[in-house]
């Protein structure tokens, strides 16, 4: 039985639908991360979890237990916000103790969990300052020394280090993925930030108006997306989203994408999957990431299937350890990862190798992968 468990989840405001048949579950230990863009639902997914919002259908139940019509307090949940929530009157060390001396914890214990949660977060310093004292790397981490405390069943975290600047983001998602390997505790993430799903999730959970749109371990969602929408969300650069023609070839299959005052661009795709050959005379989106796209002197050693096609390169945007080269095909600008040191130049063509065994197909009406 998996630890937390959503069950068709519902949530409306009025005649507004916003969570729409949400399934989800994670184990113990497990870090699910909510993505999708703003309005998508994942915090009032989060808000449902925590018992800020009463769910209109569904079920939740955390370690075998239903939660669904308890109050926030009795839920054993801790949850950090992206605003970090301090008492700006109070020092360091009295928002981290002040849920507990509210329940009547003993001093001598609060002394104790304060000191060993300082010194995790490396905050021992600031015990004495106030908020307003902190930058805000330091606030975040007194909001969750807070929230560690508590030792609950579940962390909840709503957009955490959006308020972060951009290295100083960088390293705290750094110290939260440090904090979950060391602790094992259960953790639900909120982010609109592809780039944290990735780096912190063990589950990732993509949203889009209300509905759920697909579920896995990162390395599923990137490599295997269910959708177009999916695949071009998730990952930076996004994945290469390309119109192609299919046509039976002997006993495989082809594709072909148009290109401006060229030939257009034909690759035969070995291991083809068997939806496809079911599209011979008519169109479909030919998804590659821009890593599998590069260079001939660049791509995986290890692939079993490289087909090379002239392109011409529009634009190069060195990028210190790699170069992007960006093309056109099937009407659509193209991205390709190469070398940092890759000969190529902006109007001329180059060769690029394009990895096949990465490459998916979604049909081009449903937006749906064909399998």
């Amino acid at each position: 039985m998996a630890f937390l468990e959503i069950r068709n989840l519902e949530k409306s405001f009025g005649k507004v639908s916003v969570l729409k048949g949400i399934d989800l579950e994670i184990d113990k230990g497990g870090f699910l991360v909510l993505v999708g863009p703003s309005g998508c639902g994942k915090s009032t997914l989060l808000n449902s979890i925590a018992g800020l919002e009463t769910i209109t259908g569904g079920s939740i139940s955390i370690d075998g237990r239903g939660i669904d019509g308890l109050h926030p307090s009795k839920r054993d949940i801790a949850m950090v916000f992206q605003s970090y929530a301090l008492y700006p009157n109070m020092t360091v060390a009295q928002n981290i103790a002040f849920g507990m001396e509210i329940r009547g914890v003993p001093k001598a214990v609060r002394d104790k969990a304060i000191g060993q949660v300082s010194d995790m977060l490396q905050i021992g310093h600031l015990l004495d300052r106030r908020p307003s004292q902190l930058s805000g790397g330091q606030r975040q981490r007194v909001a969750i020394g807070r929230a560690l405390v508590r030792d609950p069943k579940l962390f909840l975290f709503d957009e955490p280090l959006s308020n972060l600047d951009a290295k100083l983001r960088v390293d705290m998602r750094t110290e939260i993925k440090r904090l979950h390997q060391r602790m094992g505790t259960t953790i639900v993430y909120v982010t609109h930030d592809q780039i944290e799903a990735m780096t912190l999730a063990t589950k990732i959970a993509v949203l889009k108006d209300g509905l759920l749109q697909q579920s896995g371990t990162p390395a599923e969602i990137y490599n295997n997306p269910a959708n177009t929408f999916v695949a071009d969300f998730m990952g930076s650069p996004a994945m290469n989203l390309v119109p192609v023609a299919v046509h039976k070839n002997g006993s495989g299959v082809a594709i072909s994408a148009e290109r401006d005052n060229l030939e257009p661009l034909v690759l035969t795709v070995p291991n083809a999957p068997a939806g496809l050959a079911g599209h011979d005379g008519g169109k479909v989106i030919f998804g590659v990431r821009p890593e599998a796209l590069t260079d001939r002197d660049s791509a995986d050693r290890n692939a079993r299937n490289i087909a090379e096609g002239e392109c011409l390169i529009e634009v190069v945007e060195p990028a210190g350890s790699d170069t992007f080269a960006v093309t056109r095909l099937g009407g659509k600008q193209v991205t390709a990862r190469l070398r940092a040191d890759a000969n190529v130049a902006a109007g001329q063509k180059a060769k690029l190798a394009f990895n096949l065994d990465k490459a998916v197909f979604f049909d081009p009406a449903s937006g749906q992968r064909i399998g």
